[in-house]
């Protein structure tokens, strides 16, 4: 199974990158009172690590609710 996953995760990050690498143009993105212009691809890969790094910290958060809530009921 973890097969699976490894080609899984390998076929997304290339669908992105092959994504990103034929949207080069540059766009702006605005946040409050900042805004900055860089290239398409660099935000699809920013947003790609952001979502790693959070789904990522969400799974954590629910594996140590459910630890904890099978230590309670035992």
């Amino acid at each position: 199974m973890r097969y699976v996953y490894v080609i899984l995760i390998a076929v997304l990050v290339t669908l992105t990158m092959i994504f990103s690498l034929q949207n080069l143009g540059s766009v702006t993105i605005s946040f409050l009172s900042t805004s900055a212009t860089l290239p398409l691809a660099v935000l699809v890969i920013l947003v790609y690590a952001a979502g790693m790094v959070t789904g990522g910290s969400v799974l954590a958060i629910l594996r140590s609710w459910i630890r904890r809530a099978g230590r309670r009921s035992s």
